[in-house]
């Protein structure tokens, strides 16, 4: 049996897998083949990780107990053989690990039995009205002004505007929360930059000051939204304290926009590139919920997902010690041929579609029901109103690997 330290558990680092290389990130699928060819785990020596590229693995390590997103709930760092965050980065992680995705049983289940509360089917059902009014007013500016920026105009207001009404943030305070959120999400690439942490710490300071303020506000002033619902809960005997609702409302509206957000974008880039797809998709707008589905899947907005290991594990006769940290390829996962015929092809009529995009086990998405409304929504408003919606000029990727996306997506009607 092999461990970490043999050669047979193979570095990557021969490998065309380079998350820091523009070619890589423009087209990430090539290397994922080769990658899961060689096997279903491989040590990446740049980051120290172990990469899972096959979809019934990283399906199966999302539900192990074994793994964690955090350890610090069973060890401290130096008994992982884990050095501290730099004490400058501490309002970042403050923030971050209070949230319910970097925790773990029982604080991640009583926090995410709170939320929970907001987003059962009947609750999301009851947004889809506004959701797809609000769709229909912004595709309506678009055609307006004979086209523009579909991420823009489009894919980013979206559900900022949702997830913001849900918490009950001010109109007038919007604008301020893509930024934020942009610069935090930074520190979740691969071996971030000094650079982006600062940018990443102070956003954390000024989003947990605003949302410091708005959580007095609502408990002088409690309204219909989640926040003073998560007020009302503390009140009430719940136990969550001041920095976990912080931390909660961070990541709602993170998490709550970001993907949906990219997946409009790589969508439609898909589909541009893809015009048989779209010209059936025109024809028959019947297929407008396979074709989120398949478009999540075939370019994945988060394609990577880490793990740390509590305790040892083995893959396929390789043992990953505790201490260790599984990166999970969602996007390698999503074209994987075991689980999906021709995975290099989009096809909008793919009923069999387990992708992973969403995540799985007790981390799942809380939000997918009202992320695949948005999708959805956007999707056919654009259908509708734009029915010869077309590519302007040929968009650029973010540099960055893990959160997939565009720069932005000119359009012409």
């Amino acid at each position: 049996m092999a461990r970490a330290s043999d050669p047979a558990s193979g570095p990557a680092s021969d490998l065309a897998f380079d998350p820091w290389d523009p070619d890589f990130v423009a087209d990430p699928y090539p290397a994922y083949a080769e990658l899961r060819a060689l096997g279903r785990v491989r040590y990446f020596e740049p980051t120290n990780q172990w990469l899972v590229p096959h979809h019934a693995d990283v399906s199966a390590l999302l539900r192990d107990r074994r793994l964690g997103r955090t350890y610090q709930h069973r060890f401290t760092h130096e008994d992982f053989g884990r050095t501290a965050p730099p004490a400058e980065h501490e309002p970042f992680h403050t923030l971050n690990d209070h949230g319910m995705l970097d925790l773990e049983p029982p604080d991640h289940t009583r926090i995410r039995r709170l939320v929970s509360k907001a987003f059962t089917p009947r609750t999301v059902e009851q947004l889809k009205p506004y959701v797809r009014e609000l769709a229909g007013e912004l595709v309506a500016a678009l055609v307006e002004d004979g086209g523009g920026d579909l991420l823009a105009d489009v894919a980013e207001p979206l559900p900022v505007a949702v997830i913001a009404e849900m918490l009950g943030i001010p109109e007038s305070d919007r604008a301020q929360l893509r930024p934020w959120s942009a610069d935090i999400c930074g520190m979740y690439e691969l071996s971030p930059s000094e650079e982006t942490a600062k940018r990443a710490v102070r956003a954390s300071v000024e989003f947990s000051e605003y949302l410091r303020d708005l959580i007095a506000h609502r408990r002088a002033e409690p309204g219909e939204d989640l926040i003073s619902g998560l007020i009302a809960a503390y009140d009430e005997g719940d136990r969550l304290t001041e920095q976990e609702m912080i931390s909660t409302c961070v990541l709602l509206l993170n998490a709550g926009h970001e993907a949906t957000v990219n997946a409009t974008v790589n969508g439609w880039w898909a589909l541009f590139r893809n015009p048989d797809q779209l010209a059936a998709l025109r024809a028959d707008h019947s297929l407008v919920p396979t074709a989120v589905e398949e478009l999540m899947r075939y370019d994945t907005p988060l394609q990577l997902f880490e793990r740390w290991v509590l305790d040892d594990i083995e893959i396929d006769g390789t043992t990953v010690p505790r201490g260790a940290e599984i990166a999970m390829l969602f996007g390698s996962a999503n074209h994987d041929p075991a689980v999906f015929a021709d995975p290099e092809k989009l096809d909008l009529t793919r009923r069999e579609n387990p992708h992973i995009s969403f995540s799985a086990g007790i981390h799942y998405c809380i939000g997918a029901p009202l992320a695949r409304i948005e999708l959805a929504a956007s999707m056919t408003a654009l259908l509708e109103q734009a029915p010869t919606l077309a590519l302007a000029t040929e968009p650029t990727r973010k540099p960055n690997f893990v959160i997939r996306g565009l720069d932005g997506l000119a359009v012409e009607i």
